[in-house]
């Protein structure tokens, strides 16, 4: 498999925090190698001497940085300043730019996930797409930094995106960069008692917003079902995965992970709270379900609290440890592997739904707009007293939206059924 090399544009996929970095490691500290390091003070030398152009010591040496944590795994990098704050303000839910996540794949810039309601998401960019030039600048041979940089711009200004969709011909799709302000989660009913619970991305306050939600739609009255849509959700802060696994368990291992040092071994377990009660639950994904949304996924499924339903999501199973440098500088370091409640890393694998449903668009019968007897003027009421049907108005567009989602009416199904069998 090829591999993928992610960075945000917009959103980080997951982030444990800001940890300290420990001097003791539980092996004992390897000596330097010196011949290793005679090479690079030589090739070091050799560059700045000999190359066709003067290079500045500072621009080679961040460049050397910058290559060795690029040669460890896909997800860790080099934080130059305005990177470094670009990604604390993805946490925070406010930034700017197009409002997609993308990784690296053949030398192309894949498009991971689409945010709700950004530029990208209206533009009708999808998870999978290729883009293969930036503004007419091809991005093959490109690096993923320079395709992110090429790819922000003040808010406002125009960008043009040539994408390869499957086996399609390329295509062009113009956009116009923005301040993305991303509400991480939106509430709905689907049908009286049957809620759904619509998290983009996980920010910093999600597991209060999921618990507040809750509280309100009990208060309202018997919830029957909760569809929980984690499609195309690229991650984000793992605290607030674990709040939203929390708020629907009682107790027990919500996600754990292991790495080197002893401070990347963490356990994270649920409360006794548990507003979400026992109400039944599903859980929608896809491929561009990652990281933060695989951890919740991964609990739900593996406490048996949710049906998880969907395609495979992403698969990316490493934690990323931000570890700030003294000049507006940081380190994205990968530092340990999270696990299922079961044990299972869903590095490179994804979770696996209970029951797989592939996308499909519904239409609309055009039998549901003809008239009836009941539309006629003078026509007779019926004689048990029922309120007679009239004509059916066209659904907003959000509701037809809705309704055309296959994924979401098979959810919305699976819970009646389920709440029919509870009652027998």
């Amino acid at each position: 498999m090829t591999a993928v090399q992610k960075m945000s544009i917009a959103c980080v996929s997951f982030m444990l925090g800001f940890m300290p970095v420990q001097a003791q490691d539980r092996e004992a500290a390897a000596p330097l190698p010196l011949n290793e390091l005679r090479t690079f003070t030589e090739v070091l030398e050799r560059i700045r001497t000999s190359y066709v152009e003067p290079v500045d010591d500072a621009t080679l040496l961040e460049n050397a940085i910058r290559g060795m944590l690029e040669g460890l795994d896909p997800h860790s990098a080099y934080l130059e300043p305005e990177a470094f704050q670009g990604l604390q303000d993805t946490t925070s839910g406010q930034f700017g730019g197009l409002g997609i996540e993308v990784g690296q794949e053949d030398g192309f810039i894949k498009v991971i996930s689409p945010i709700d309601d950004t530029p990208a998401s209206r533009a009708g960019i999808e998870p999978g797409d290729l883009i293969v030039k930036i503004d007419d600048h091809p991005v093959k041979g490109m690096s993923l930094v320079d395709a992110v940089d090429r790819m922000r711009g003040p808010a406002g200004s125009k960008i043009t995106l040539t994408l390869v969709r499957g086996a399609g011909r390329p295509f062009d799709v113009q956009l116009e960069r923005a301040v993305i302000k991303v509400k991480s989660l939106r509430t709905e009913t689907l049908e009286p008692g049957y809620a759904y619970l619509r998290i983009t991305q996980f920010q910093n306050n999600t597991g209060d917003e999921v618990r507040r939600s809750l509280k309100t739609l009990t208060d309202k009255g018997e919830l029957k079902g909760i569809v929980m849509d984690l499609r195309n959700n690229p991650g984000g802060v793992l605290q607030s995965a674990v709040e939203v696994a929390d708020a629907f368990l009682t107790g027990g291992l919500i996600v754990y992970t292991e790495g080197r040092l002893p401070n990347t071994e963490m356990r994270f377990n649920a409360s006794s709270a548990n507003p979400g009660k026992d109400i039944p639950m599903v859980v929608l994904i896809n491929g561009g379900s990652a990281s933060a949304s695989e951890i919740v996924a991964g609990a739900l499924q593996d406490r048996g609290r949710a049906v998880i339903m969907g395609t495979d999501s992403f698969g990316k199973g490493s934690v990323q440890t931000v570890l700030p440098l003294n000049n507006d500088r940081a380190l994205k370091l990968t530092t340990a592997l999270y696990f299922t409640p079961n044990g299972r890393s869903i590095q490179a694998q994804g979770i696996v739904p209970d029951i797989r449903v592939e996308r499909a668009q519904l239409t609309r019968n055009d039998e549901e707009a003809s008239y009836r007897e009941a539309d006629l003027l003078g026509h007779l009421n019926n004689i048990n007293g029922e309120e007679t049907p009239t004509l059916r108005t066209p659904p907003t567009d959000a509701t037809a939206e809705r309704d055309a989602d296959y994924q979401l009416n098979q959810a919305l199904n699976l819970l009646k059924g389920l709440n029919i069998t509870r009652r027998r």
